[in-house]
């Protein structure tokens, strides 16, 4: 079970000299399955189900064969994401994991923070920098975004704010 919050970012804080350089693809959009590449050597196959707040997820690792199978059959008129992701504390405990993309989604970013109960995510107060929230708006999904028409979904969200 995942339980996580989700947000546009319009302007980018100060970043941390580390981060995860990512690399994701889907082969299914429903339910969604992702692969991943976290590094040179880290692999994961990730089944979300479900929107919004609470999501159903499982995870499994791959290897760089089964990634680069899979990797060769994505879900038709969908690209590979790349993006950098910036893990920040935050003054309550939680952590924001930023994504700053690159690839067909350059210059959109979001901001996401996951719960450990549906209580928490609830009662949670982002900080000032994140933007819009997205956690239950249908049309935000990597699934969706993925598609070789991303960026224009990017521009209509982030125009609607």
């Amino acid at each position: 079970m995942e339980i996580e919050r989700q947000f546009l970012v319009k302007t980018l804080p100060a970043l941390p000299t580390e981060y995860e350089s990512l690399r994701q693809g889907y082969v299914a959009l429903l339910p969604e399955i992702r692969i991943r590449q976290l590094s040179e050597s880290r692999f994961t196959l990730t089944v979300k189900r479900g929107t919004g707040l609470v999501r159903e997820e499982w995870e499994t690792e791959l290897s760089r064969q089964e990634f680069d199978s899979l990797a060769m059959r994505l879900c038709p008129d969908t690209v590979m994401i790349e993006k950098r992701r910036y893990r920040i504390p935050l003054a309550d405990g939680y952590t924001a994991e930023l994504h700053v993309h690159a690839g067909h989604l350059a210059g959109f970013s979001y901001v996401e923070v996951e719960f450990p109960t549906e209580a928490a995510a609830i009662s949670f107060e982002p900080p000032l920098w994140f933007g819009r929230e997205v956690t239950e708006d249908a049309r935000f999904s990597y699934g969706t975004l993925a598609q070789k028409d991303g960026r224009k979904i990017v521009r209509q969200l982030m125009t609607e704010e």
